[in-house]
């Protein structure tokens, strides 16, 4: 099962590349990209995933927007187009259907096309503002099992193009639109469920999470942490990256979580890190645009989308949610929500800095410091 990435020398094991170097079913390659401008009234998430052992490659694009904001649509909707198909081996050429990524300069500049598909259309260049920050392995076990061990590095930069929504075309414009993008690779649960078997022991309470890949002027920072139930951090990873390629590790963030009241909608978060020298750094974040990338998005238990489902040759489709129905709603608060972020960092110097980018959150099930004492608990 020879690909034309057989030609270079990238082999890691003494088998083709297209044959992953774990047969656990859930191996996965993938992709995720955000955009917006600094309105709050329109987001863009979107991405592209393989999945070898199941045989799969699949994209999504989401686009959330605001009923009263600049870029029109009836009501606050969140629209999303799937695109699933079978696995080729040119994994030079990514591609789903009429959705495709290239990379331009690796690491530095990529384009996004969706042809036209169920009035949706986009074509959108990103081009990194910093270089690329590789992340901590990530790795999560329930008892002896291991239910994800990824590698990722995420980035932030700058996006243009056009966007197509009904007929509306919307400019992006590099001045004015920011994003950040993450590639991961490795085991995390992906495709139809498998069998239950024995119930975890202990069981599984909830986790979690908090991901912060934000750009400021003469740097970029990247926060990824995640909580068990009783609050325990396994992992912490808060890096600044300057525009001259320093790497400066930001110690171990102590985060206050804002929420709407009756619900686990975040609102904004109080962030208290530390320079490399043990001055304060703090950062003050609040959402602008709130989208549940488990609405359409494919991700946390979406019960309309998943990623490596089998959907058969070619598969495309379109779903457009109400995000003012109650029904939405009411699953919308208990996943991971994306938001447009903005922040203020404050260094020891007083000066205050602003910045742009991804603000993502969850708090799934039981968290003791957050005051969540099961799954359907909420903030008061």
């Amino acid at each position: 099962m020879l690909g034309p990435m057989d030609e270079y020398p990238v082999h890691q094991l003494p088998q083709p590349i297209a044959w992953p170097g774990s047969s656990d079913r859930n191996f996965y390659d993938r992709s995720y990209f955000n955009a917006h401008d600094r309105s709050g009234d329109i987001f863009v998430v979107t991405g592209i995933g393989y999945y070898p052992n199941l045989g799969v490659k699949d994209a999504f694009l989401l686009v959330s927007r605001r009923g009263s904001g600049k870029y029109g649509g009836s009501g606050d909707t969140q629209t999303a187009v799937h695109l699933s198909d079978a696995i080729d081996q040119d994994r030079l050429n990514q591609h789903v259907g009429a959705y495709r990524v290239e990379v331009i300069e690796p690491l530095r500049k990529l384009r996004i096309v969706l042809e036209e598909t169920d009035g949706i259309a986009a074509d959108l260049t990103w081009e990194g503002l910093f270089d690329a920050v590789q992340e901590q392995p990530h790795i999560m076990r329930r008892g002896n099992r291991i239910t994800l061990d990824a590698q990722r590095f995420a980035q932030a930069g700058t996006w243009s193009g056009r966007l197509m929504v009904d007929g509306q075309e919307i400019e992006v414009d590099p001045t004015r639109w920011i994003g950040t993008r993450d590639r991961s690779w490795g085991i995390r649960p992906v495709g139809e469920a498998e069998p239950a078997g024995r119930p975890d022991d202990p069981p599984f309470e909830g986790m979690w999470w908090l991901y912060v890949p934000m750009a400021f002027d003469d740097f970029g920072i990247v926060l990824i942490i995640q909580e068990d139930p009783h609050g325990f951090r396994s992992l912490n990873d808060c890096t600044r990256i300057w525009k001259d390629g320093r790497v400066e590790q930001l110690g171990w963030p102590r985060v206050r979580i804002s929420y709407r009241s009756g619900t686990r909608i975040p609102t904004g978060a109080s962030i208290d890190a530390t320079a490399f020298d043990g001055s304060p750094v703090h950062f003050d974040v609040e959402s602008k645009l709130a989208v549940p990338i488990h609405v359409g998005g494919g991700y946390g238990g979406d019960s309309d989308w998943l990623h490596g489902m089998w959907k058969g040759e070619a598969f495309t489709e379109r779903l457009t949610y109400d995000m003012t129905d109650p029904a939405v709603i009411g699953r919308a608060g208990f996943g991971v929500i994306d938001h447009v972020g903005r922040a203020v960092c404050r260094d020891a110097d007083g000066v205050e800095r602003e910045g742009w980018g991804l603000f993502e959150h969850g708090a799934l099930g039981r968290h003791d410091p957050s005051g969540f004492a099961d799954w359907l608990s909420v903030a008061p």
